[in-house]
């Protein structure tokens, strides 16, 4: 296993070290930055409003940047967590090694490294992003006795002069191929980086997504991820939404991750994949379909559905894209290959097959039965999630369905096989539970939630009631039927939200 994970690793680190990226130490980073003349060392981490920040380091001599990777450096935290007050508000920033990567855009040679944040104490900050989610998928796997993997589906659109040559034609962009699509340079460009840059990459296409205005070209595209542990998981997508904005920076066009790009057109959702694991093997289905226990995680997660929002959903925008007939989620069910429900269960390889050998019957030998391909697809995220808060709220939610004693029969009762957006359908639609439609109801739902996200001492309090105030200051209440016909004005308001995490 070892060995597969440096065999054709694209990491530079991981090449260079021969070593996977979870192994490396302090020695490592330095032996790298002497052998590769590295100049700067920027330390990155999340703040509490989600975003990226950096911190810049000129190496100087070897006794400085062993001092840097020893002891971390201090920041203000109260210029990052809006909880921490200016009179007691030093932190300290510590790198995490296996995290580092070359900076594929720096004219210097530049190495990177995420940070966790540590109290004056020497303790983690309780209520640091990465903490939260480090704390939920620990109390996980000691409760359950899994171990959580996921990954997400970074949908997005890129913005460019018009050309005319070859048009875009409306909402038909899914899988089109070059020159039909004019970005798929930068796309696979982007694969690649983030691929050096440690992420564990499954595959990119073109979305459905696809419509010109007088000016401008409006694509839609997918990079997806594989199942990774959980901090891991949420690394690898910020890392690529840096890693996509600086090359739309490069490439002169805009790069936007958010929900709504115009109304009437596809929006963008941060697709989340979820699977549990025990000694090594996926648990969430077998040969004959989806297991038991897979059914209680799912039971579970529809539990903090409408609350999960609070994380996943967190500007005005993100609700205009919760519309019914749009292959977004607005009821509170579960299915199997349904893009009309909140919690889907795509094909996962479980039937053994010779579709191979049908394809090619050149082939000679067995092909081997390869599992635990099988995860659940959570729908309801967009490109405004703040993806640490998201992540480890999930863990607690899907933990609940696993422990409760009643998770097989609400899975049941909440399944689905139709399409429950069809007029046929209509009495099954109003039966089932409805997702908020504005940040102020999914601030009331969390609200309500707030000691299970608290519980086990997961989520702090001041971080709920943090989210709850964020959102409520929106005062966006029934602001889908407020815009109605009023194109300028949420033109307006979707390009005050362009650029969202």
């Amino acid at each position: 296993m070892r060995d597969l994970e440096v065999l054709m690793n694209p990491n530079r680190l991981v090449k260079y070290l021969q070593k996977p990226a979870r192994e490396f130490t302090k020695h490592d980073i330095i032996k790298y930055i002497d052998d590769h003349n590295i100049e700067i060392l920027n330390f990155r981490y999340v703040g509490g409003d989600g975003k990226l920040k950096t911190l810049n380091f000129v190496i100087t001599s070897k006794d400085y940047l062993e001092s840097i990777l020893s002891t971390g450096e201090r920041v203000d935290g109260s210029s990052l967590f809006s909880y921490i007050h200016a009179d007691h508000s030093d932190l300290y920033v510590i790198p995490r090694f296996r995290t580092a990567f070359v900076n594929p855009f720096s004219k210097q040679p530049t190495l990177e490294i995420l940070c966790s944040f540590y109290t004056r104490e020497g303790y983690p900050l309780e209520s640091a992003p990465e903490y939260i989610l480090k704390k939920a998928a620990k109390k996980f796997t000691e409760d359950t006795g899994y171990i959580f993997k996921a990954m997400g589906e970074l949908e997005y659109y890129v913005k460019s002069e018009k050309d005319d040559l070859y048009p875009a034609k409306d909402q038909k962009g899914y899988h089109a191929s070059a020159p039909f699509t004019n970005s798929e340079n930068l796309r696979i460009e982007a694969l690649q980086i983030i691929a050096q840059s440690g992420g564990k990459i499954k595959y990119g296409h073109s979305e459905v997504g696809s419509f010109t205005t007088k000016n401008y070209k409006y694509e839609q595209h997918e990079i997806e991820f594989n199942p990774v542990e959980a901090e891991e998981a949420v690394e690898q997508l910020i890392i690529a939404k840096w890693i996509l904005r600086m090359l739309g920076q490069k490439y002169g066009v805009t790069i936007s991750f958010a929900p709504k790009i115009t109304v009437g057109k596809a929006g963008s959702g941060l697709h989340v994949h979820m699977l549990l694991e025990k000694d090594g093997e996926n648990q969430m289905a077998d040969r004959v379909g989806l297991t038991d226990i897979a059914k209680k995680f799912i039971a579970g997660i529809l539990g903090k559905a409408q609350s999960l929002t609070a994380f996943g959903n967190t500007i005005p925008t993100s609700y205009l894209r919760l519309v019914p007939h749009q292959e977004a989620p607005t009821k509170v069910c579960w299915g199997d290959s349904n893009r009309s429900v909140l919690v889907r269960v795509p094909l996962g390889w479980i039937a053994e097959t010779s579709m191979i050998k049908d394809a090619n019957p050149q082939e000679i030998g067995d092909i081997p039965y390869i599992p635990g391909k099988q995860t659940v697809e959570f729908r309801v995220p967009d490109g405004s999630a703040d993806l640490y808060h998201l992540m480890a709220g999930l863990i607690l939610a899907g933990k609940e369905g696993i422990l409760a004693k009643d998770s097989l029969k609400k899975a049941k009762e909440l399944y689905v096989n139709v399409n429950i957006f069809e007029k046929e359908h209509k009495n099954l639609y109003n039966k089932l539970a409805a997702l908020p439609t504005s940040c102020e109801a999914s601030a009331d739902f969390l609200e309500k939630e707030s000691d299970f996200y608290q519980k086990d001492g997961v989520f702090p309090k001041g971080t709920i009631d943090e989210f709850v105030k964020r959102l409520k200051e929106y005062k966006d209440k029934d602001l889908s039927e407020r815009l109605f016909n009023k194109k300028e004005e949420t033109k307006k308001l979707v390009d005050k939200y362009i650029h969202c995490m």
